[in-house]
């Protein structure tokens, strides 16, 4: 198996997609804030001194997914046409466990190549967004398990490692 981002000399470089037709791609990916059950209260009951954690998390995921290429060097500029962030809060099950916020994203193209990074990458940013909200009221705060869980479109077709 051979990496597509780099050359015949082991040069880094971006992918030529221009050879490949448009095809409606999508992403989903998740990941988890872990947190003092005390801090998720907060943001649940708009307490954090710096605003409406969940609805900045949002905005800051969506424009994350917009601007992954300007993140990551070989990830091509893409013309998204959908981005949603979906945040489930779940209270400690028992006293030794944390509180967290799972976060999906779901990211939509149309085109020559997919949004994987676009839907890590707005569910990484949104995670970064909330721990820095509510870091005043709790460091231990950790973002956890990020990763693919669904994809569909281009050549691979549909690929699903979660569900």
């Amino acid at each position: 198996m051979s990496l597509t981002h780099l050359d015949e000399h082991g040069r880094a470089r971006m992918v030529d997609v221009g050879h490949k037709p448009d095809t409606v791609r999508e992403a989903v990916a998740r990941g988890r804030v872990l947190m003092k059950p005390e801090t998720l209260t907060l943001i649940l009951e708009q307490g954090i001194a710096k605003g409406d954690v969940l609805a900045v998390a949002q905005v800051a995921g969506v424009m994350a997914a917009k601007r992954t290429h300007e993140l990551i060097p070989m990830c091509h500029p893409l013309l998204l046409t959908h981005v949603g962030l979906n945040f489930e809060p779940h209270q400690a099950a028992a006293p030794d466990e944390p509180a967290r916020i799972d976060i999906t994203a779901t990211v939509r193209t149309t085109g020559k190549t997919g949004v994987e990074m676009e839907a890590l990458t707005a569910v990484s940013v949104a995670g970064l967004t909330i721990y820095d909200m509510c870091k005043a009221v709790d460091r231990a705060m950790r973002i956890d398990n990020v990763r693919l869980v669904r994809k569909s479109g281009g050549k691979s077709g549909d690929i699903i490692l979660e569900e």
